[in-house]
């Protein structure tokens, strides 16, 4: 029998919602997670065509883009030389590591706890999180509890379309449900939404340095209950590169740590039949 979910050690209200998802743009974008995890396992300066060849599924241009895209966020630091420029974390980059370890845990808790790579979970948890405004709503429904339509989207400020909108996405991500099957009926958060507090409270104490301002205290993750829709389809190149990934060994959960693993690589076959993910 399940384990019923433990109540949230933390308040919803204690937290910035736009702060987090701020920093969730800078993490979300596909393949930023692969990347900043070659860096990190290899702890020395790159090349493009250094960390693309680490990554299944991508191309060398889009690597090559990814990495801008992170320069410019202030993930990793960047180096020009006589043979092109180089990348390495920088201090916020490599600062991710309780991030990543917290939305790897919420993950296999809550979506998908058979066997993944490491950074093909975390990037699959960001890919629902790093959605415009669903932490507001998340936000909302986490501080006041089961709430109709309407009030959530007047204590959101959204407008009415938008917010049904960004409701039945995070119903079809299992992060919320209904309290019935009428319409009208209140929604609520999921153990997989309540879970979330965690999350959004490390990301914040994370992004400190890019906002300037001092966040909450991170709580202790809550303990894990069950897993909630974890057949949620993540789209065809999100379920292509979760399928091959599956069928590769494991990667170590340790994440950022002193003594890193490889990642599991793609069968050649596989990769060259593959188109490149797409970005946000």
């Amino acid at each position: 029998m399940p384990t019923p979910a433990q109540p949230p050690s933390f308040s919803f209200n204690s937290f910035d919602a736009q702060c987090v998802e701020d920093a969730l743009a800078r993490l979300g974008p596909k393949w930023t997670t692969w990347s900043a995890m070659v860096l990190a396992q290899e702890n020395r300066p790159m090349r493009v065509r250094e960390v693309a060849d680490q990554i299944p599924f991508i191309s060398q241009q889009f690597v090559g883009k990814r990495l801008a895209r992170m320069y410019a966020d202030g993930l990793v630091d960047r180096a020009d030389g006589p043979r092109g420029a180089s990348y390495r974390l920088s201090t916020l980059g490599e600062s991710l590591t309780p991030v990543y370890r917290t939305l790897s845990d919420w993950s296999r808790a809550h979506l998908s706890p058979g066997t993944m790579a490491e950074a093909q979970r975390v990037e699959d948890a960001l890919q629902r999180l790093n959605l415009q405004d669903s932490t507001a709503v998340i936000q909302v429904l986490g501080a006041n509890g089961p709430m109709r339509f309407v009030h959530i989207s007047e204590e959101a400020g959204l407008d009415n379309t938008w917010a049904r909108h960004r409701l039945l996405r995070l119903q079809a991500d299992g992060l919320v449900t209904r309290t019935g099957s009428r319409h009208g009926d209140p929604y609520i958060l999921t153990s997989a939404g309540e879970a979330l507090g965690a999350v959004y409270a490390t990301v914040e104490h994370w992004s400190e340095p890019i906002t300037g301002r001092r966040a909450s205290p991170v709580p202790r993750p809550v303990a894990a209950a069950t897993r909630t829709h974890a057949g949620v389809p993540l789209g065809a190149d999100g379920v292509r590169t979760t399928a091959a990934l599956r069928r590769s060994a494991a990667a170590p959960t340790s994440l950022f740590s002193h003594a890193p693993q490889p990642q599991p690589r793609v069968p050649a076959a596989v990769t060259a039949q593959s188109a490149p993910g797409r970005g946000r």
